[in-house]
């Protein structure tokens, strides 16, 4: 469930026992998403020490220097994790727990501007107008998103004749653009432009 929730924020998850199909060699697909993996979520409950995998996966992800978020259930994090702060996952929900841990991603240095790219991306090249709008609320509730991403969105977006041509979609667009101090002028012209404060270096 917190796989799929997840990626309602643009995040792909890798769980092993899910995502490993049976022809499969287990140790080489946990070695491929282990290489690739920009953040780890350690969920800390009974049977993390016990695991064979668990802390060899979270020494890779030490040794590899990813954001390693932890989430207390049943244990407090130890070892090489123990300097983390944890996010404690006792009686919340699972929506709740992925919010948190998003949020943990949007704000860190190591993957702040990786998240941004791709949510930016998910939204100028969806071809579902209700989750392009979804992705948007949450650009809009994340501070200082670079204008040069929105940008960039932008361009993308008008070549994109789903969302162009969706008057709720650019309602919700032009309203994060607001938020931004941009204006959306006309679909037609491909024409936007900044508002500038006299105190800003202009753009």
């Amino acid at each position: 469930i917190l796989q799929n929730i997840l990626k309602s924020y643009g995040i792909s998850g890798f769980v092993a026992h899910v995502d490993i199909e049976p022809s499969k060699e287990w140790q080489n697909e946990i070695e491929i998403s282990l290489h690739t993996m920009d953040a780890i979520v350690v969920i800390l409950m009974e049977g993390f020490k016990e695991s064979n995998w668990c802390d060899q996966e979270v020494g890779f992800a030490v040794g590899k220097d990813v954001l390693i978020l932890p989430i207390k259930k049943d244990l407090d994090p130890y070892g090489f994790i123990a300097k983390y702060q944890a996010i404690n996952g006792n009686n919340k929900t699972v929506g709740e727990v992925a919010k948190e841990i998003f949020t943990t991603i949007i704000r860190h240095s190591k993957t702040r501007n990786k998240m941004l790219s791709i949510l930016t991306n998910l939204i100028s090249n969806s071809t579902n107008v209700e989750d392009a709008i979804k992705k948007i609320n949450i650009l809009m509730d994340i501070s200082n998103v670079p204008k040069e991403l929105l940008t960039r969105m932008l361009e993308q977006i008008y070549n994109n004749s789903i969302l162009i041509n969706s008057n709720i979609f650019l309602s919700n667009l032009k309203n994060l653009l607001k938020k931004y101090q941009m204006i959306f002028n006309d679909k037609k012209s491909k024409t936007y432009t900044y508002i500038e404060d006299d105190d800003e270096i202009p753009f």
